[in-house]
């Protein structure tokens, strides 16, 4: 183990290009899954400069307005003023749908897999959310950023913006914070000190704790300068781009796709909150001080095709006999995965803004500890 060294992660606003798409993929699949919990849903957007595009595979025995929901979200986020270069009325909405496969349509029908791959979960005890400490900070930044816009603590601020902290770790524990950046779309009236002074006060300061900051941690605020320009206009967004700001900023693994607008059916999203799931409970049990599970799926198949533990050398017992016990505790079937996460539900559209774990709030299932006294015992 490194005795000293630095880690990164970042986070962005709802704002971002790119989690504008991931929320309208996820309020189209929300919206399907109202009225129809069987439906498959696989949809993908991209949005640019005064123009939204959906398309992908819906296949459902209800409609739903893809436009309405569309300005919908856009107009939820905060992009209501033409001046933003994008807003919820006058942007232009093209969609292009189709229904799903039937060569998948197959598979998925007798409970295999909606698709091949492999997913990871991870969890280690260096924060009460069983998170990484670096992701944890950079989204509760995020966060706060939004927060004090919607709540208008301040009035220069727009949609979109990002955070990104570096966490100083010694003996594999997190240390003191290195290093902060906070971009916030903002106003082309404000001054930067303006801007300076608010974010450190309204955001910073009520986030990072003051112990792990020090007179040698850098903040930077805007760093190029201004960010007038942002959201839609100022880059091009699509579904799916921020997988690492979704997961775990970077540490342990990722598996090989993303997870808004997928229904649960596709293992890219429902397999990936099954090894958190795992993962967690294996942390919450104390049986290890961190754990990353890999759980990997031939198409059409039910049962997984590997299940790997990780402990890191931190576990009580060995990752071969975690192994065993979470092949007896855990259905790992896509069926199995979807009743006992409740995954035919609504649920999806706030998961497709500041990151799909760490977070207590209901509906998030994979987050639960309710087999942690039951992998304590066992491994005893």
């Amino acid at each position: 183990m490194r005795n000293k060294y630095l880690f990164t992660s970042e986070s962005v606003t709802e704002g971002h290009p790119d989690k504008v798409c991931d929320q309208i993929s996820d309020a189209i699949l929300d919206a399907i899954y109202k009225e129809d919990p069987a439906g498959r849903v696989a949809c993908e957007t991209l949005v640019t400069t005064g123009l939204a595009v959906v398309a992908g595979e819906i296949t459902t025995s209800c409609y739903v307005n893809i436009p309405d929901i569309v300005r919908q979200t856009i107009k939820d986020i905060g992009y209501t003023d033409a001046h933003y270069g994008f807003d919820y009325l006058t942007c232009g909405v093209v969609t292009s749908i189709q229904e799903q496969s039937r060569d998948i349509a197959l598979g998925v029908n007798v409970g295999g897999a909606g698709d091949q791959g492999m997913m990871f979960g991870y969890a280690t005890n260096e924060t009460k959310e069983l998170m990484p400490m670096p992701i944890t900070l950079a989204h509760a930044l995020t966060r706060r950023l939004a927060k004090i816009r919607k709540d208008r603590l301040v009035n220069f601020l727009r949609p979109d913006g990002k955070s990104q902290v570096t966490i100083e770790y010694q003996d594999g524990k997190p240390k003191r914070v290195e290093a902060i950046v906070l971009s916030a779309h903002h106003d082309q009236k404000t001054k930067m000190s303006e801007i300076h002074k608010s974010m450190k006060e309204l955001v910073i300061k009520e986030i990072i704790p003051a112990e792990l900051m020090d007179k040698n941690t850098k903040i930077y605020m805007n760093p190029t300068g201004r960010f007038e320009i942002g959201g839609p206009q100022g880059d091009t967004g699509v579904t799916g781009r921020k997988i690492i700001v979704d997961t775990y900023g970077g540490v342990g693994s990722h598996g090989g796709g993303c997870f808004s607008g997928k229904d649960p059916t596709k293992v890219d999203r429902s397999g990936s909150y099954m090894a958190r799931y795992v993962a967690k409970n294996v942390v919450a049990s104390g049986i290890a001080d961190k754990c990353e599970v890999q759980i990997a799926y031939a198409i059409g198949i039910a049962e997984p095709v590997s299940v790997m533990v990780n402990t890191f050398g931190t576990g009580k017992i060995s990752d071969e006999k975690i192994v065993k016990l979470v092949r007896e505790k855990f259905d790992l079937t896509p069926g199995g995965i979807i009743e006992k996460l409740k995954l035919r539900r609504p649920i999806y559209k706030r998961t497709a803004a500041y990151g799909h774990f760490g977070r207590n709030e209901d509906g998030f299932t994979w987050e639960e500890v309710d087999m942690a006294n039951a992998l304590k015992k066992a491994a005893k």
